[in-house]
Formats: structure tokens, sequence, C-alpha cells
């Protein structure tokens, strides 16, 4: 794998309020959703179900490495691992579902075509993994942000948590003009609109530096898709980063 790119410097973002505004005006969005208010709980109705003991329903959506593309079946995409590792944690009473709605290939605005249908799932929470297929092929980034924007709206305004999950380290990155750039995107996008983002670029730089895993089990054959030794880290990650100060110290293995 080449070396990893340097940060490129992120375009400055349109203000949140304003963006969020003209979508509201637009109707794509209720009014009621285009305030984000500077301390709300990150991700209110998952602590709700924690606190309360309650069911917790997650949808896993994005691309190929939502839909387990790389994986060697599917009880070791990440997804079905995250479902284990939260059961794993959490009461015997307390039912947790992780539904995988990952489509291999798609964009961002393939995934806004589907958000309507997401949200009337109802879910508790979405981890929409997003930006790597964007640069690969081609999205403005602009585009990216403004949508991107307007899905996170769009879920919050359907009384749904939302995880943003950026892209992952990946030669077809680092060798894709501009497409660091994306991943920065996605991180900003979550300090502004108080959405916590997994940092998979990250977490598999600090994987292989520590040699927690090696390149050949983080990465499918193909170099793009997560194999199975990293699908479980990340759904380890996924698992700590959702019960935060509760996650218990097994969860700790891969930091």
């Amino acid at each position: 794998m080449g070396t990893v790119m340097q940060n490129h410097v992120v375009r400055r973002f349109a203000p949140l309020a304003l963006v969020l505004g003209v979508l509201s005006m637009m109707g794509a969005i209720p009014a009621s959703a285009a305030a984000v208010p500077p301390d709300a709980t990150a991700l209110p109705h998952v602590a709700k179900s924690l606190a309360d003991g309650q069911s917790l329903r997650i949808v896993a959506f994005g691309s190929s490495s939502t839909e387990g593309v790389g994986a060697s079946s599917k009880a070791t995409s990440y997804p079905i691992r995250l479902q284990a590792e939260l059961a794993a944690s959490l009461p015997p009473k307390m039912t947790v579902t992780v539904e995988n709605r990952g489509i291999g290939g798609e964009d961002v605005d393939d995934m806004m075509r589907r958000i309507p249908t997401i949200t009337a799932e109802k879910p508790d929470l979405v981890i929409w993994q997003t930006g790597t297929n964007d640069p690969l092929r081609d999205v403005k980034l602009g585009h990216f942000i403004t949508q991107t924007q307007a899905g996170i709206a769009a879920f919050r305004a359907a009384g749904i948590d939302v995880m943003l999950m950026g892209p992952q380290l990946c030669a077809a990155m680092q060798d894709k003009a501009g497409a660091m750039r994306f991943r920065d995107a996605v991180r900003q996008i979550g300090e502004e609109m108080h959405v916590p983002v997994i940092h998979r670029y990250s977490m598999m730089e600090r994987w292989l530096a520590r040699k927690t895993l090696t390149e050949d089990e983080m990465l499918s054959p193909d170099g793009l898709h997560m194999a199975d030794g990293g699908y479980h880290l990340l759904a380890m990650a996924v698992a700590r980063q959702i019960l935060g100060s509760h996650a218990p110290k097994r969860l700790l293995a891969g930091d």
C-alpha cells in the first residue's frame, strides 16, 4: 500500500444555519430541523433506550463497507458483528437489532434517495457510512457536503439519532486526487452538526502502526474493502462509541 496521503485543506463550508435554512424554505426539511442547539445530546434516543433498558433498533446505512463486501460471510460483516458486540455488553433483557441497509457502489445521491425508506423504519439510530464512492465517482465536494447535511437533518426531523462513518484507508482513496477532502468533510460535518463520527481512516492507520492487524488481515484481496479482521475491530469501535463511558473493557482491546 502506498504512503498515506497528507491531509488536504478542506474548503470552508457554507454556514450550517444558512444551508439548513435554505433547505427548509425549499421544503426539503421541516423548519424545526433547521436549528441544531450547540448543547444537544449527540444520541438522545440511544441514551434514553440505554437508560430505560428498552429495545435498541439500529440501521447500518451505507455502501459496500456496510453491505459487507470483502467479508468471508454475512456473519463477519460489521453490522452483524456490531449487533453481537452490543448484545454482549447490554443486559440480557434488552433487545438489540442492527439492520443492514448497505448497497455497494452508492454515492451520496443514491443514498439520499433511500432516506425516506430508512426513516419510515423508525430506528433509534442510523449509522451512515459515506464518503468513499463520492470522490471515486467525481462527485463535487460541495454537493456531497450539502446533501450530507440535508440527510442528517432529515433523520433528525424524523426523531432518529445519527452517527457518521468516514471512508476507509485504502490505495484507491490515497491515489485519487482530492479524496482526502471527503474524509475531512465528514469530520467537519460531524463537528458542525454535533454528530458523532467514526474516524475509520485514522483507526485503520492506528491498527497498522500498532500491529494490531496486518494489512492482509485488515483489507480484502481487492485492496479496497475491509476483511474479517478489519470488520471485527470496526464493530468493536462502533459499539464502544455507541455505549460511550459505559463500554466494557473488552471493547477497548482494538483501540
